[in-house]
């Protein structure tokens, strides 16, 4: 069993920005595929953005859902064992519980960010509102 924490969540005017960050204790996150998932009350869970694994033999090395390139960046911390998602210009819509996935070592990431992951967080509450 891997347990995922997000951070960072919080309530943010749009326009604004924000900083959401996954870590565990159980597994280097540097080898494995990680996305970024969220789901807004009464929507489909979506995709957000997926960065390869150090052993990922397939797939992209990052993707991003439409509705946020330009605005989100994912990347790593090797040091912290993080993958944080760099949140700009964020607008009521982006308003959802946040979670972040690893997928099985080989995998990469399918473009957008796609399900069969192992393991996911409980999230982190990201609500956009003036």
């Amino acid at each position: 069993q891997v347990h995922l924490v997000e951070s960072g969540g919080g309530l943010v005017q749009p326009g604004g920005s924000l900083r959401l960050s996954c870590t565990t204790s159980d597994l280097s996150l540097d080898f494995y595929a990680i996305s970024w998932f969220r789901q807004a009350p009464g929507k489909e869970r979506e995709g957000v953005s997926c960065i390869k694994g150090k052993f990922s033999t397939s797939g992209v090395s990052v993707s991003y859902a439409d509705f946020v390139k330009g605005r989100f960046t994912i990347s790593r911390d090797k040091t912290k064992n993080t993958v944080d998602l760099q949140m700009n210009s964020v607008d009521p819509g982006d308003t959802a519980l946040y979670y972040c996935t690893t997928y099985p070592l080989n995998t990469g990431c399918s473009d957008p960010p796609s399900d069969g992951y192992d393991y996911r967080g409980r999230g982190t509450q990201v609500t956009v509102s003036s």
